[in-house]
């Protein structure tokens, strides 16, 4: 017999769960998730219209994610989106100034008032994204912040509009991570159910 006989199917009736248990808020505390979504669209196509820039900040995976979504933001979508991971960037700053200010530099010399941060942390207390945000905030951008594990993580309570995912698997909360940016890319695209 396999012993991982039925555990696929476990793990994609876990992830399937996710989707119903990520949480939101916003400045005023805890929103729909649907109300959320609605908010980061509203900004991100204004940023579209008004042709202001979206940034995306993560280390490691969620580093990945940021690549790949600025990259369809981009492409797909004709945002204005860039990813701050850059490998010599990201070595010279780390140098210089430490890793703590690698996407906090950045932010200072490329972030305008109303352009929109994405940052994205499964632990939520990545010092170098919370010193990115505080950074944006700074330099009055808005900010979508996307964590998961501890329900007390710091980056949760930090954007305009918050995604939490309460779950402590690096794989779960990065796939929801990556689905709730190519959910609001879709929809910004025309995507509706049923269609």
């Amino acid at each position: 017999m396999n012993p991982l006989a039925g555990q696929l199917q476990g793990y994609f009736r876990h992830l399937g769960s996710i989707a119903d248990s990520v949480l939101a808020s916003d400045a005023r505390g805890g929103i729909a998730t649907d109300t959320a979504v609605q908010d980061f669209l509203q900004r991100a196509e204004a940023t579209k219209r008004d042709r202001l820039r979206i940034f995306f900040i993560g280390n490691g995976g969620s580093a990945g994610i940021c690549s790949h979504m600025a990259t369809d933001w981009m492409k797909n979508g004709g945002f204005h989106a860039l990813a701050l991971n850059d490998p010599a960037v990201l070595t010279c700053l780390s140098n210089d100034l430490g890793y703590e200010r690698v996407f906090a530099k950045q932010i200072e010399m490329h972030g305008r008032a109303s352009d929109l941060l994405i940052a994205i942390s499964s632990s939520g207390n990545s010092p170098n994204i919370v010193a990115g945000v505080a950074a944006a905030r700074d330099a009055g951008m808005q900010v979508v912040t996307l964590s998961g594990f501890k329900p007390d993580n710091r980056l949760r309570q930090l954007g305009d509009v918050n995604f939490y995912v309460p779950d402590m698997s690096y794989g779960f909360v990065e796939i929801a991570h990556l689905a709730i940016c190519h959910a609001v890319l879709d929809l910004s695209m025309g995507w509706r159910a049923g269609s």
